[in-house]
């Protein structure tokens, strides 16, 4: 019998990465997506098909965020992600063989804005406004079902860093002088290097008592100030002009997107996975930027 996975919503950044990286380790990778060649998500028996003898199911799916929150666009943004999750949790019902794990992307979001103290699973409070609204309701709808042959696993995903993604963008600001600080600089900018967001798939995957929340964030969370100047120095930029928050909520409107994306202080710690030993290969930045410009 083949090794197989299912990855949903696994065309962006992360599903390629995942993908290939199970691919590679021989899996048969279905993916189920809006896109061609993809099973489509109104393929119900397809998706049970594939579901059926799995190891482990992935959920990524959601229209991102990085978007003005206008009526039609808040609306897409939560209908993709739960819609999706009770799409997957149905599919999931109906089969004989299960597969043992289901892992749903969630996001660290969910937490306030903080910077007095950092955000665990087991004491972080759940902040307030449209974001967390949308991270509440998404863990809503994969903690509703009951599936006695799956663990379910909610990921709060931090800012996840890479070759590509959201590096792109700092890239640029730094290569065209605006590398400094955004806002305040205060801000706590928690991240995760991608190739650990991996290697926690396979930690929980290995880990069969584990389920339920998980923050997804290196141990190392650094201010916007300490990220914007370490970039630059990886990159071999000494200065970058700074952008107060006035010009960033101009610069969002004409790129119809959101400020929270940049100025939120997420200040999250994976507490449950260190007090379960997983080790991070990426736990500080100058490990991930060093990586980067290999």
């Amino acid at each position: 019998m083949e090794k197989k996975i299912v990855i949903a919503g696994g065309t962006g950044f992360i599903g390629q990465y995942i993908e290939k990286k199970f691919t590679d380790s021989g899996y048969k990778v279905y993916l189920i997506s809006r896109q061609p060649h993809h099973l489509a998500w109104t393929d119900r028996e397809g998706i049970g098909q594939a579901l059926e003898d799995a190891e482990m199911l992935i959920n990524l799916a959601g229209k991102s965020v990085n978007c003005r929150y206008n009526a039609k666009n808040r609306r897409e943004i939560m209908d993709s992600r739960t819609e999706t999750t009770e799409i997957l949790g149905q599919a999931l019902a109906s089969c004989e063989n299960p597969p043992p794990l289901w892992i749903n992307s969630s996001t660290a979001t969910i937490y306030r804005h903080a910077e007095d103290r950092p955000m665990t699973e087991y004491d972080g409070e759940i902040g307030t406004g449209f974001s967390v609204e949308v991270a509440k309701a998404w863990e809503q709808s994969l903690f509703s079902f009951e599936l006695p042959k799956t663990r379910m696993v909610a990921l709060r995903l931090a800012i996840v860093l890479g070759e590509g993604g959201v590096m792109v963008p700092y890239r640029n600001l730094v290569r065209f002088g605006l590398g400094g600080v955004q806002g305040s600089g205060d801000q706590l900018f928690s991240w995760i290097h991608i190739e650990d967001v991996f290697r926690i798939i396979l930690f929980l995957q290995a880990n069969e008592r584990l389920d339920g929340v998980f923050n997804c964030s290196a141990p190392n969370p650094i201010t916007n100030r300490e990220f914007m100047a370490q970039l630059r120095k990886s990159m071999n930029r000494k200065l970058g002009l700074p952008s107060p928050e006035w010009m960033l909520e101009m610069g969002a409107f004409f790129m119809r997107t959101e400020t929270e994306l940049i100025l939120k202080s997420r200040w999250v710690l994976p507490d449950r996975l260190l007090k379960e030993g997983f080790q991070f290969s990426y736990d500080t930045i100058d490990k991930v930027l060093g990586q980067m410009m290999k």
